[in-house]
């Protein structure tokens, strides 16, 4: 996965094109993320008889996108980039800002 979590992206398709928020889970098995305050999807709760501290009404939460329809915000140059990976000589793989060609993270 290009995305991972804590990092800071743009959604470049869908209904919710040109938000920008946080990654708050990853799952690189389904090809989807979950990114914060965007994708809200209302779900109505009703009260349970043994669900005594159940918060009831409406509730809005986030649901999950797909990877490719979000683009990392590089940190160094805060502009929206795509990576490369990158080998160095320690022997570890990280992410590289395509645009600055700065190093994103450690991998």
């Amino acid at each position: 996965m290009h995305i991972k979590k804590e990092d800071n992206v743009v959604v470049i398709a869908g209904k919710d094109i040109g938000k920008t928020g946080k990654v708050l889970a990853v799952f690189p098995k389904i090809g989807k993320v979950l990114v914060e305050r965007v994708n809200m999807m209302k779900h109505h709760r009703i009260k349970r008889s043994y669900r005594q501290l159940q918060q009831t009404g409406i509730m809005e939460r986030e649901v999950s996108i797909d990877a490719s329809n979000v683009m990392l915000i590089c940190p160094r140059c805060n502009k929206q980039a795509r990576t490369s990976k990158k080998k160095l000589e320690t022997g570890s793989r990280v992410r590289v800002c395509r645009k600055c060609k700065e190093v994103v993270d450690n991998q």
